[in-house]
């Protein structure tokens, strides 16, 4: 007979989920914006440091696989949909710890918004593009790969995954 998750487990699964439910909303609004208001390609300046653009990634961070043929689209779903099955079994399991959880959090969120984007368009809608001539030696131009509020999402969560075990392992 199966046992099933006392409520405190799903009391404290729901908070996190709400969590990266905000942000996905946030990440997908912001790309509908971008989506309706550009044409890939445009850009609007905003700043001496900062554009709005409308930039497709079909790749990984910095464009990694993109022009990989068309098999990389499915092959980052499956990836995305495997880590975001993965999170939401961590989060049930250690949802009390909260920077952990917080961490988790983000990165579902950021995930998830990607997955949606690459079902959607078949690729991944980025926006942001930060700029400054020191970073020409490494950039064209000195401009940082665009990027959006998933992939924000994602290196927030990366870095408070890092802090918390710096945390935990100073503590032990």
């Amino acid at each position: 007979m199966a046992t099933r998750k006392s409520s405190s487990t799903a009391g404290g699964l729901l908070p996190w989920l709400g969590i990266a439910l905000v942000i996905f909303l946030l990440d997908q609004l912001t790309k509908t914006l971008v989506v309706g208001f550009f044409q890939h390609g445009d850009s609007r300046h905003v700043t001496g440091f900062f554009n709005l653009v409308r930039a497709h990634n079909s790749g990984a961070a910095f464009s990694f696989l993109a022009n990989a043929g068309g098999w990389q689209r499915w092959f980052f779903v499956g990836l995305g949909a495997l880590a975001a099955g993965f999170i939401v079994y961590m989060l049930r399991q250690h949802g009390q710890q909260k920077m952990f959880a917080w961490a988790l959090s983000l990165i579902l969120a950021g995930a998830v918004g990607n997955v949606v984007d690459r079902l959607v368009y078949g690729y991944v809608v980025d926006f942001l593009d930060f700029h400054w001539s020191w970073m020409a030696p490494l950039f064209p131009g000195g401009h940082f790969p665009a990027f959006n509020v998933a992939d924000c999402s994602i290196t927030i969560g990366a870095a408070l995954l890092i802090l918390d075990e710096l945390r935990r392992v100073r503590k032990s």
